[in-house]
């Protein structure tokens, strides 16, 4: 039997995906518990001692009571929640972010999983800074759009309600316009900008799929700096990377209307990542991800392999 996994709110969103990617695993021992004691404090505090590792799929509320808890010295905690990302303490759950990161979750006892729409700006936009083609003060503006399961359990049951009628919607809806996103933080703290971002998220009327676009205007990129520098800095920085596909630099761009599919990478741990060129020398920076997969629990679980020393790709599709 192999380390013991311990799944605190399997019955969500992410959990449930979590549990569906892992049942067929034989090299972890998987626990959740019954319905009669999901919600017993008493008991979920039992199974996380027990457990190697316990993920927690739960609100913020809940995990940053759960990271408060007295756990002994076995336990580790994985945090699929928004809780502890940009918390002192908590490792920064993905491996791709920059050399080093990888290693930093293998050894870490807290480590905190990133957000769908982080995943994909922080993988477009990290290498750039590192690579001195965008300044860290510059001024992003950044615009994603979503399958509606990405705001989990309330968000489909008002998507999926058939009296709202909004799957007939032929157009995406944006939200979150009159407040700051609560994901911006995670995003200005782990790709090092020292500005807020501009983040204009939508859903559309599909359950999984996720696309986010980062302009960049000629007059904001670096000395030196351009589509064909910035697409080689980002393919550098992806070479190995088992999850990370980046599309060839192609100038002119040719691409039509299903070239950027948000849904391409669902039921995948993989993420697609794109440089398009203007003439009039704009860039464009695009990635298409499964808000679900690399979005959220095919991370977790590539943390949860990470952390257990076994193969990082182990259950999950590319």
């Amino acid at each position: 039997m192999g380390p013991r996994v311990f799944v605190d709110g399997h019955v969500g969103t992410v959990g449930l995906r979590i549990r569906e990617w892992l049942a067929d695993r034989r090299d972890l021992d998987v626990v959740t518990l019954p319905e009669s004691e999901r919600k017993d404090a008493d008991a979920r505090r039992r199974a996380m001692q027990d457990a190697d590792v316990a993920v927690l799929c739960l609100s913020d509320e809940m995990a940053r009571e759960v990271a408060g808890w007295e756990l002994g010295a076995r336990t580790r905690l994985l945090d699929a929640s928004t809780a502890h990302r940009v918390a002192e303490g908590w490792t920064y759950g993905l491996p791709e972010l920059a050399p080093g990161q990888r290693e930093a979750i293998a050894s870490a006892r807290h480590i905190s999983s990133p957000g769908c729409w982080p995943t994909g700006v922080l993988l477009l936009v990290r290498p750039l800074l590192d690579a001195g083609l965008l300044a860290r003060d510059v001024p992003l503006t950044v615009h994603g759009l979503s399958g509606y399961t990405g705001g989990g359990k309330p968000l489909i049951e008002k998507w999926e309600d058939p009296a709202r009628g909004l799957l007939a919607l032929p157009f995406e809806a944006p939200y979150a316009l009159e407040r700051v996103h609560k994901h911006v933080p995670e995003m200005q703290r782990w790709s090092g900008l020292v500005r807020e971002l501009q983040f204009v998220p939508a859903v559309g009327p599909f359950r999984c799929g996720m696309r986010i676009e980062i302009p960049l205007h000629a007059a904001l990129l670096g000395r030196g700096a351009n589509a064909k520098s910035i697409g080689e800095a980002r393919a550098s920085r992806s070479h190995g990377e088992p999850f990370v596909r980046v599309a060839p630099y192609a100038d002119p761009v040719a691409i039509d209307e299903r070239s950027l599919d948000p849904t391409c990478a669902n039921d995948t741990n993989r993420i697609d990542l794109r440089v398009l060129p203007h003439p009039s020398g704009h860039v464009l920076l695009v990635a298409l991800l499964d808000n679900l997969g690399k979005g959220a629990a095919g991370a977790a679980i590539q943390n949860l392999n990470l952390m257990l020393g076994l193969g990082e790709t182990t259950g999950l599709r590319a």
